[in-house]
């Protein structure tokens, strides 16, 4: 593995492609056993290559904004949910991309979203599909499952000329859970809340054929997904050291690494220096609040072992310090300059985001190059 990588400019993005398959076939696995189909959510991995492998036995794609969307319907992905909550100026580029054979469909929690979805198929002469989005934990956006609301909303797209197609939620507050019987409890409270909400609009007279949920943690713990139709979930095919400090992974189902090099010494504060910064990085933090603090990344050798003790404890823009972990029983190696290294991240999307592609170490033992896009 170091051969194959000790020519790459530093910093690099690699990405293991033996682990992400196998993250991707612990998750079919278990869906496949709750009876309930996956819509992988693409905003991790950004890459028509990538994405060809998420989604080799899932029912359609999730993404977070219509440039993912429209690469993604221009690479063959035919079903596609947009899941962040609609802005009216946006919807001509949801009607551009259905015009062109995809089936997208949009997220709203307000009458006056409704209300100009409606308007917008009208004038279009085709009916944009929505689903009405949930709050189950006050997390973020949503209408609490039982808001009279939900019928309200319904009404509008029904009569208006859009299309109403179920309900949508996500647990992000599960994202602070720990421990497996919080994480199931996150997961049944995900549930319950669309169930609600769908019983309530069949009441009313609404067909509600999509029940959605989805996060990583919840994914991996549900035991019932009685009344849902689909789950999505998106970092769970690279993990990072935020899904490990939640206990979802271990270090060693994380996908996704940074090559960089070391740079230079400062031995009396028990520095080394690294050429990746926050640029490289990221700024994410998200392991600052867990019960282990991973810094901005946990230090591995060139082939991917964990080296004990050692964390990239600051980050400048283009520099990054490698220390001892605080409390670390363990030794400072000696690192010549020149040495290649990987940084395990606390944010995949956030890392992966710094990019432009993946340097993929293959299954077949070589490596390939996958292109990633941005923008929104």
């Amino acid at each position: 593995m170091g051969a194959s990588l000790e020519n790459l400019a530093t910093p690099s993005l690699i990405l293991d492609e033996t682990i992400m398959l196998r993250n991707i076939e612990r998750l079919e696995r278990r869906l496949a056993a709750l009876g309930v189909s996956a819509r992988p959510h693409l905003k991790t991995v950004k890459s028509v290559d990538a994405a060809r492998r998420v989604l080799r036995n899932a029912k359609g794609a999730t993404v977070s904004t219509l440039r993912e969307a429209e690469v993604f319907a221009e690479a063959g992905v035919t079903d596609i949910l947009y899941a962040v909550g609609i802005a009216p100026q946006k919807l001509p580029r949801v009607l551009a991309i259905r015009a062109k054979g995809c089936d997208l469909v949009v997220v709203l929690d307000s009458l006056d979203q409704a209300r100009a979805t409606a308007e917008a198929s009208r004038k279009a002469g085709h009916a944009i599909p929505a689903l009405i989005e949930i709050d189950c934990d006050g997390h973020r956006s949503g209408l609490a499952p039982d808001d009279p609301k939900v019928v309200e909303i319904a009404r509008i797209l029904v009569d208006g000329g859009a299309e109403l197609r179920g309900v949508v939620t996500h647990a992000g507050e599960s994202y602070g859970a720990r421990g497996e019987a919080s994480l199931i409890a996150f997961a049944e409270r995900e549930r319950d809340a669309v169930v609600v909400a769908a019983a309530l609009l069949g009441d009313a007279g609404f067909a509600c054929p999509v029940v959605s949920v989805g996060s990583t943690p919840t994914a991996h713990f549900a035991r019932n997904l009685i009344g849902v139709t689909e789950l999505r979930a998106g970092v769970y095919v690279f993990f990072d050291l935020v899904q490990t400090g939640i206990g979802i992974c271990g270090l060693e189902d994380i996908a996704l690494s940074v090559l960089t090099t070391v740079i230079g010494h400062q031995h009396e504060r028990g520095w080394i220096m690294i050429d990746a910064g926050w640029m490289a990085l990221s700024r994410d933090r998200g392991t600052a609040s867990q019960t282990i603090d991973q810094g901005y990344g946990v230090v591995c050798d060139i082939d991917g072992q964990v080296l004990d003790g050692l964390i990239v404890t600051i980050t400048n823009q283009e520099h990054g310090v490698i220390a001892l972990r605080p409390g670390s029983g363990a030794k400072l190696p000696d690192m010549p300059v020149g040495t290649m290294l990987r940084i395990l991240p606390n944010h995949a999307c956030a890392t992966a985001a710094q990019f432009d592609g993946y340097h993929v170490l293959t299954t077949s033992g070589g490596l390939d190059y996958w292109t990633r896009f941005r923008g929104w």
